[in-house]
Parts: C-alpha cells; structure tokens; sequence
C-alpha cells in the first residue's frame, strides 16, 4: 500500500495532500508549527481549500496506523513520516535579491526525507526548477543523509505543480499532470500513483529532466508573451492609442493568443525564467530573449507609478505631498497571496515621488503584508478621500466600490488591470 507524505503544505502542497488523503493514507508535513495547528483545526487561510472540503479528509491520528485507512494527518514531527514510502516534496524555489536561484528549501527538505528513507522508497519533487536540479542537487543530498544508493536502494521523479491560486475551476485534479521517474519502471509507478486521483489525466515524460525543463518553460513563454504587450502598451501610450482597443481587434483573429499588459508577480511566471537563465549560463550561453523579457516586466511597476504622477501632473496636482490609495496588494485577483507581488513596486516609486500611499486589500493577511514588505495595509476601506486611486489588482470587490467617494474634487483613477476602464482617467 502507498503511505505518502507531503512535504512543504502551502499552496502547491496541501491541495494535493488533500486529494492524494481521498485514496491514500497521507501525512502532511510543515515545519510551521502555526500552519500544522491551523490545518488540523480544518481551517486553510491561504483558501485554496474550502473548510468542509480539508475536513473532509482529516484524521485526528496517524492513518499509516490505520491498515487500509485513507486520510489526511498534519505534523511537523519527523516520526510521523518515517513509515511513508512515497515522498512528495512541494517546497518553493525562490531567487535571491539578484536573481540567483536560491535552492536552499530543496536542500533542507531533501535532508528531512533522507533522515526518514528506506529501502524501496521513492522521493518525487514537484517545485520548480532548472533541468538537472532533481539528479545533480537533490539526489546526492538524499543519499548522504541516508547512505542509501540512488536508483539501487531508492528511487525519484518529479511531477511539477501545476496550481493556479485563487483558480476554484481549475483545481490540481482537474489539471493534466505531468510524470517522469528515475527510470522507466519507476516513472510507470509515479504516473499511477498521480493517474489515481487526477481527474484529467497524465503525461509520462520519457525522463526527469524533459519534466523540469516542460515545466520551466511553461512559465517563461508566459512571461515573453506578457512582456511583448507589455512593450506594446508602452509604444501604444506614446501614440496615445488605446491598447486594449488594439488587443481586442486583433485578438478576433482565430490563433491571435489573448495576453493583456499587466504587472508580472507571483512564485511561478516571474520568477521561473531565471532558473533557465541560470542553467543556460553555466552552459555558457546568454539568453536574450528571456532575460529581456524578464528586464521589461520588471520595469513595469516604475512604468506605471510615473504615468500615474504624469497623468496627476496633467490635472494640476501637486505631486509632492499628494495621497494615493492603492487597491490590492496581492500579486492576482480573488486570493491572498502576496509572494513577489510587484504592487510593492508601484508602491515604492510612487513614495520617490512624494506621495503618501495607503493600501487596501480585502483578501491580504495585513501581518504577513508588513513581514514580507514592511508595508501597511488594511482590509477595511478608508473613509478619506485622495488625490489619487491606483486599481493594482483586479479583485471581484474592487468593482462594487463607488470610487466617487474616496477621491478628491481633483484625483487621478489610475486602472492597472484595465477591468474599470470606465472609470479610469488612465489605464496600462
């Protein structure tokens, strides 16, 4: 029988722990004592699992225990996970202030699974990262803190995420998963164990690294895409042609993809590009294109904070000293997730040019706001009004707000995601 345990539940990790926890007895693991607690009391504060849902599949003890038990235990003990044999890691691959790959929660969690591993068992990572990370990084850490042999005494795959946070359509089950294991009888062994429980299917790749690198490019192409309106929106402004109008008409034509100019955050497309880069430059070459790409979306944030003050400065503002209310803080819509949100640096440029900004957010935890970014944010509206109101992210509730009232006889209106362009004095 497979006992699994997932490593790291965030919102890649307990989505698919809760799924795995409907046909197997499953062990979630965090070392955040905070989340354990949390999640054991059937509460998901990242949303990404309704409560009645997580509850659902909650066991009040270790269902390894249980012979033929289903269900989902979360512990940030060492000795609940000894018994699993089927590790999944689902950690984040962040980058450093320079951009730089930062691997260290696959090295940490790597050391977790291999004080645990035994004989038999199969460890499968699903963060995201450059092709060769599994074998060449991880591996050799499994095996040192084990002493076991790879694809002799243990075995790997990787199966990358593919979650959409704040997506309640397409949840991890309904979302093609892609497989790959250390060999072709292992990777055989990975893609049932997935095909088990997604509803939409597999795809077995031929080995670990085509697995990395689909992954990895998956999220660059997205970002180029972003970054090719993005240049458009910038050229557009400056022939004062409206470029939604644009991407409207020619988005009639059949094969015309729909990407819209916007701020480029969050785990996945901003930050995915870099880990090619990087295993591209070790090889000794220089990507153009992605690096480009990645430079302009970068930009975007002071792109957008100097034509608000450009858009203020037309209608007689004062900029220096003026009070700007920024609506949303999280790196999407409809979620509360804050991780690389480039909101912060619409907000950091704004106060070069003297204005007061305040931040509203209905869906972002304020405390992990200032923790991440020493930012104050707030979900209550302010009463006040400003001289100018900034749409950052295109939250459901940011529709319903009579903007009339909170802004000054004089105020800009500034819609960065083009959804209330009616309005708006300007949009990106």
């Amino acid at each position: 029988m497979r006992k699994i345990a997932v490593i790291g539940l965030g919102y890649v990790g307990l989505p698919l722990a809760r799924l795995f926890a409907t046909k197997y007895p499953v062990i979630g693991f965090d070392i955040n004592q905070k989340r354990i607690n949390e999640l054991q009391q059937g509460k998901d504060f990242t949303l990404e699992v309704e409560d009645d849902v997580l509850q659902a599949v909650l066991v009040e003890s270790n269902p390894y225990l249980a012979n033929g038990s289903n269900g989902l235990y979360c512990s940030n003990q060492l000795s609940d996970i000894e018994n699993a044999n089927f590790y999944v890691i689902t950690v984040p691959t962040p980058v450093d202030k320079h951009n730089r790959p930062d691997l260290t929660p696959l090295y940490k969690s790597s050391e977790t699974v291999g004080k645990v591993l035994k004989k038999g068992d199969i460890v499968v990572y699903e963060s995201t990262v450059y092709p060769g990370v599994t074998e060449e990084e991880c591996i050799p850490v499994l095996e040192k803190v084990s002493g076991l042999k790879f694809n002799v005494d243990f075995f790997a795959g990787y199966s990358p995420e593919r979650i959409n946070p704040g997506d309640k359509q397409h949840t991890v089950e309904k979302i093609l998963k892609v497989t790959s294991g250390s060999n072709p009888e292992i990777g055989k062994l990975v893609d049932e164990v997935y095909k088990s429980v997604i509803l939409a299917g597999t795809h077995l790749a031929p080995s670990i690294k085509v697995a990395e690198a689909a992954k990895v490019i998956e999220n660059s192409q997205r970002d180029i895409n972003i970054a090719f309106v993005n240049e458009l929106a910038k050229i557009f402004n400056i022939l004062e042609i409206d470029t939604h109008a644009v991407l409207e008409a020619a988005g009639t034509k059949w094969n015309f993809l729909p990407f819209k100019p916007g701020l480029v955050g969050g785990h996945c497309i901003g930050v995915d590009p870099y880990y090619l880069a990087q295993k591209a430059q070790e090889h000794g070459y220089h990507p153009e294109i992605i690096l480009a790409g990645r430079r302009l979306n970068d930009s975007m944030g002071e792109y957008v904070a100097s034509q608000v003050v450009k858009t203020m400065i037309k209608k007689g503002i004062n900029v220096n000293g003026a009070e700007a209310l920024m609506l949303g803080v999280t790196f999407k819509e409809n979620c509360p997730d804050v991780r690389n949100t480039k909101i912060v640096d619409v907000i950091a440029a704004l106060e070069d040019y003297g204005i007061q900004v305040s931040t509203y957010d209905p869906w972002a935890n304020p405390a992990e706001v200032q923790h991440e970014y020493k930012l104050n944010s707030t979900k209550e509206l302010p009463s006040s009004k400003f001289d100018a109101i900034i749409l950052g992210v295109a939250h459901n509730d940011f529709k319903e707000i009579n903007l009339d009232l909170l802004k000054k006889d004089i105020a800009v209106i500034y819609d960065v995601k083009g959804v209330i362009s009616e309005k708006a004095d300007n949009r990106l």
